[in-house]
């Protein structure tokens, strides 16, 4: 447990490596962030037959961490979490989730006495790692924007035309339809088995302390992203400047992901214009969840040659 920059608040990271490491330098550390509603330990940390994706980048000579941000899995729910969503707004937006990732950055980067890092964000954790990039170039070694958000084309209706309520139940019977919108029928058991499935949506469900007591068991997600939706991206600004980035970037993509689309990463890449090397990869067969899914090794192995790349 880290305490965050804001008082009363402690963030849970995870810290996985070899037993036989020893040695710490900045490319060979990273830390992942998670998305707008599951929490970084149950994304990068749940096993599929034998191993996670933690264990995988540990295995390759990593140390690896993971956040979860306020409000999500193991660290503090803020008080609202505890009262009707409807009795306050949106919390844990952009800008308190990145107080958040610089704490766990700085501690970190104190723990293991190194200047800098790599970072590998998931969809809302790609844009909040963007941002931390542009801000604390001098701290961030390479870049790794998995389901990388850009503008929407058509423009999204607000589904909130009001306040936005603090915080949203999300409920494990619809999480799997979510998952594979857009995948053809057929190809549905082909990249994501059953149990796959199961063994990811139980790591997740059972990470509310309140709602994992449920029945049927639900998860608090917190309605921040929705505020950086509104105040950025519906309203044609850019949560952060792509031009700021100096770092190697590489940004990944699945050809059925509904949530950020190829064409978004596709429109970020060229806006790249000062990164010290970029690269883009779209998969086929895949979705916004394509590290738990068949193909997760390609996207794995992708992401490790890129990290290990030339200096």
């Amino acid at each position: 447990m880290v305490p965050a920059y804001d008082g009363a608040i402690e963030l849970y990271v995870r810290n996985k490596h070899l037993d036989s490491m020893h040695e710490w330098k900045a490319e060979r550390t990273v830390l992942c962030i998670h998305g707008s509603t599951y929490p970084g330990h149950a994304m990068y940390d749940t096993p599929l037959e034998g191993f996670s994706w933690a264990d995988y980048l540990a295995g390759h000579g990593y140390d690896v961490y993971l956040l979860d941000i306020r409000g999500y899995g193991k660290s503090t729910r803020p008080a609202e979490m505890l009262e009707d969503p409807n009795e306050n707004s949106a919390i844990v937006d952009g800008e308190t989730a990145l107080r958040d990732i610089s704490a766990a950055v700085d501690f970190i980067l104190a723990r293991r006495q190194i200047s800098r890092l790599a970072l590998l964000g998931s969809s809302w954790g790609a844009s909040l790692a963007g941002r931390y990039t542009t801000e604390n170039s001098e701290k961030v070694e390479r870049l790794v924007l998995l389901g990388a958000m850009w503008f929407h084309l058509p423009a999204v209706l607000d589904p909130f035309p009001k306040k936005i309520p603090a915080y949203r139940i999300v409920k494990r019977d619809r999480a799997l339809a979510r998952w594979l919108r857009g995948v053809p029928d057929h190809k549905r058991e082909l990249i994501l088995p059953q149990a796959w499935s199961q063994s990811v949506l139980d790591s997740i469900w059972s990470s509310d302390p309140v709602g994992s007591r449920a029945d049927p068991p639900f998860i608090r997600v917190p309605n921040g992203h929705y505020l950086d939706w509104r105040n950025y991206w519906s309203a044609g600004k850019p949560f952060y400047d792509p031009e700021k980035i100096l770092a190697p970037v590489l940004l990944v993509q699945t050809e059925w992901d509904t949530e950020t689309p190829p064409y978004m990463a596709q429109t970020l890449f060229p806006l790249l214009a000062n990164s010290r090397g970029k690269q883009y990869i779209c998969f086929g067969d895949g979705t916004h969840l394509p590290f738990f899914e068949r193909n997760r090794l390609n996207v794995f192995a992708a992401i490790q040659s890129f990290l290990e790349g030339s200096r």
